[in-house]
């Protein structure tokens, strides 16, 4: 299985010392998405990693950065984590070896079994609640973090996805196309499981960003959050090409034990729901 991984930065030249050197060896490809940084952060990735990837986003903001990187990535796995050091790219291991075992979808999860947080914030954390709350009660997934963005899917995933086209043009007004922000782990969860997709959960530590200040805004994010959780409550189940029949829900294969050094993942089936 070829290996990809996504990294999107903005900004992000001090901290890509404390990522790229820790990835693991073997990876088919990694992908730097940059959103035209000021301080030289293509210059010190090259600088780092010489055959690193490099593509430049089409819009603004971390969904469209995701949505770039996953249209050049050419792995039969990707990984999506982020540039900051807050994702250990050292767990990459354990995000793989549930997909090779039968999951489709590896979620990272701060709050279960094994996972915790050394930088989230009381406010962040209590919405992260609430909004996780809300998405298990109304599309019946047994979620333990919905805003996490360390996530790794085999690339068939891509499909049920149905992200905004990354050659759509940017709104006149300045703001984000739907989708293109931080709202973005959400719509990836929720259409990824109500697909019926085998979704494991990856026990994960997030660390505190290292340098620079997050560009997350708790409140007017989270709001984008909620908007895209009631429109996916209304919409169907649609790609590009077609529309897709949710399947009846599948029984789980039979777990696998991790591999050495990383804790077996949590399993999590969502309850399909009609269209």
């Amino acid at each position: 299985m070829r290996v990809s991984v996504i990294i999107p930065t903005l900004n992000e030249a001090k901290n890509l010392p404390h990522v790229l050197p820790h990835l693991p060896s073997g990876l088919h490809e990694v992908i730097l998405v940059d959103g035209r940084s000021t301080d030289g952060t293509v210059e010190a990735a090259r600088e780092l990693m010489p055959d690193i990837v490099v593509v430049k986003q089409t819009r603004r903001g971390k969904g469209n950065a995701l949505a770039c990187g996953f249209a050049r990535a050419s792995g039969d796995i990707i990984v999506m984590v982020d540039a900051d050091g807050s994702t250990d790219v050292r767990e990459i291991p354990r995000f793989v070896a549930p997909l090779l075992q039968g999951a489709e979808f590896a979620k990272g999860s701060r709050f279960c079994r094994g996972g915790r947080s050394h930088d989230i914030t009381p406010v962040r954390r209590a919405g992260n609640w609430g909004l996780n709350t809300l998405v298990n009660v109304l599309f019946g997934t047994r979620f333990s973090d919905l805003c996490y963005g360390y996530n790794a899917f085999h690339r068939s995933a891509l499909e049920v996805m149905d992200l905004p086209a990354i050659d759509q043009p940017a709104p006149a007004d300045g703001s984000k196309v739907w989708g293109d922000g931080f709202e973005i782990e959400t719509l990836i969860n929720v259409r990824v499981a109500r697909s019926g997709m085998v979704i494991d959960e990856v026990p994960s530590v997030e660390q505190p960003r290292i340098h620079g200040e997050s560009n997350l805004n708790a409140v007017t994010d989270g709001l984008r959050v909620l908007r895209i959780i009631a429109s996916e409550r209304l919409r169907r189940n649609v790609s590009r090409n077609r529309v897709i029949e949710l399947p009846e829900p599948r029984t789980a294969p039979a777990q696998v034990p991790a591999a050495a050094g990383a804790p077996a993942p949590v399993r999590s089936e969502a309850v399909q729901e009609p269209l």
